[in-house]
């Protein structure tokens, strides 16, 4: 039987410093040229870098790094917190970009509760970073290849606590059931099994911080946090381009079915089946070409810390599910491909026995043909 540790309220406690991130994910086309857009938008643009826990191999970065942006943005309040003027942008040459609002954070820690409950598909926020998108894809132009924001947006929340008081016992193992509350934005209490599932991905790599990751959001605590959340945020985006390649590869699997088993007309001509072939094999190479750059962009296997949180992420998140899914589709779409490519080589090789069939035909015919006579 499960249970879980003390989660009653002892007494009151009261952030004194923190940050609210709301993270909001797009797909805007199938890649990005990040050194066009950067000299398109110059001012206030900077490549993504991590900063690591301890020491790193060169190689532990963003390949290729993303490409950071700063923009300036309207104050407003959701749910007695202020929104920052300033909003960073960030580019993936994969096509997708993430817009990231932040609210400081103060004040009674159980008001975290209404914050989250307030961000969660926040209709301002989609409605405001959207717009902020389709802008920033106006912007960079050609650097885009085959522009289209999706309509799937991934938003996910991370709070990061830094300070507060007081200090001890430290609020991840004292306020667990509040801890499950904020992550789902869910007022109705928890069962105990509930309240366990919620906080179980939590990892620490000093005796003063903590990251509990969930499904909706993520809570921080400790300072300089910031390769944690660059990590997380990645995971956000890679579960959004995830979920678009698995739709995409649906679209693609019914349209590939769809060509294989229409019946070909009885006069076609060798060739007639390229149309197909050639669609298809393209949504084959787009999607296994977005799949790597997607999988292979982050390279963690310098920090094992950092390598650790990617994987609870990974867990929270299904990543493992949904690779193994495009994984299997895209199979699926060689199957096909390999099929539609039988028949057609299958159609030509009949096409070709009747044309030498008619040549014989032919020749016999001109054998009994009267010679002409002068």
């Amino acid at each position: 039987m499960m249970t879980c540790k003390d989660t009653s309220m002892p007494e009151d406690v009261t952030i004194t410093k923190g940050t609210c991130f709301a993270l909001f994910a797009y797909d805007v086309g199938l890649s990005i040229n990040l050194t066009d857009a950067e000299q398109r938008i110059i001012a206030g643009a900077e490549r993504g870098r991590l900063r690591h826990k301890t020491r790193a191999p060169q190689y532990f970065e963003y390949r290729p790094a993303p490409l950071r942006l700063v923009q300036e943005g309207s104050v407003f309040d959701i749910s007695r917190y202020q929104a920052s003027p300033m909003i960073e942008v960030m580019a993936y040459d994969f096509g997708a970009v993430t817009i990231t609002y932040r609210f400081s954070l103060d004040g009674p820690f159980d008001r975290l509760l209404e914050l989250s409950g307030a961000l969660y598909e926040n209709e301002r926020l989609l409605t405001e970073s959207r717009a902020r998108v389709e802008q920033l894809v106006r912007a960079l132009g050609p650097a885009i290849e085959r522009p289209a924001i999706a309509e799937d947006v991934e938003d996910y929340i991370l709070f990061s606590i830094e300070s507060s008081v007081p200090e001890t016992p430290p609020l991840w193992m004292s306020h667990e059931t509040d801890l499950a509350q904020i992550l789902r934005a869910e007022r109705t209490p928890f069962s105990e099994q509930e309240v366990a599932d919620a906080v179980s991905c939590r990892i620490s790599f000093g005796q003063e911080d903590a990251a509990i990751i969930d499904w909706h959001s993520a809570v921080l605590f400790g300072k300089e946090m910031d390769d944690v959340r660059a990590v997380l945020e990645f995971a956000n985006v890679e579960l959004l381009e995830m979920r678009i390649l698995d739709e995409q590869l649906d679209r693609a699997l019914d349209e590939g079915y769809e060509a294989l088993t229409r019946k070909p007309r009885r006069l076609s001509l060798p060739g007639s089946h390229e149309k197909d072939m050639t669609h298809i094999a393209q949504l084959q190479v787009d999607s296994a070409l977005i799949f790597e750059r997607v999988t292979n962009t982050l390279k963690l296997l310098g920090d094992q810390y950092l390598a650790r949180v990617y994987r609870l992420a990974s867990q929270r998140f299904h990543l493992e599910a949904w690779d193994a899914s495009i994984l299997r589709k895209l199979q699926t779409l060689e199957s096909i491909y390999s099929k539609m490519s039988d028949r057609a080589g299958t159609r030509r090789m009949e096409v070709l026995e009747w044309i030498i069939i008619i040549l014989i035909a032919l020749s016999i015919a001109v054998s009994f043909l009267p010679l002409n006579q002068h």
